[in-house]
């Protein structure tokens, strides 16, 4: 499984962006898809994750602001941000997880100004 994240960029604190993540297969076979994201000089850490049934969690910080979703359709999964801070910068990683193996994307940096 080969995954391409998208969509990263820098925005005004507030604002708002939407990453993709485009798998090389189809994703339903897939048990959990996650967002991660490591700020400058911090650990990596997760964001928000999705289920092959669709159930969702996300860490604390961004509950309310941002949502993960998925199109089986197109392969892909997506985390829509709302109401950025500067602190939800980083580089944000898609993670993939299917019988005990893990895939990582390569990063898609997203800048927040304040």
């Amino acid at each position: 499984v080969q995954l391409q994240a998208s969509g990263g960029g820098l925005v005004q604190a507030g604002g708002s962006l939407r990453l993709s993540c485009a798998a090389s297969g189809s994703i339903f076979s897939l048990d959990v898809m996650s967002w991660y994201r490591q700020p400058p000089g911090k650990e990596r850490e997760s964001v928000a994750s999705i289920s092959r049934g669709g159930g969702t969690a996300y860490r604390n910080s961004v509950k309310g602001r941002f949502t993960i979703s998925r199109d089986n359709v197109k392969n892909t999964i997506y985390l829509d941000m709302n109401s950025l801070k500067p602190e939800d910068t980083a580089v944000y990683y898609c993670k993939a997880y299917r019988s005990g193996l893990v895939y990582w994307g390569q990063g898609t940096q997203v800048t927040v100004s304040s």
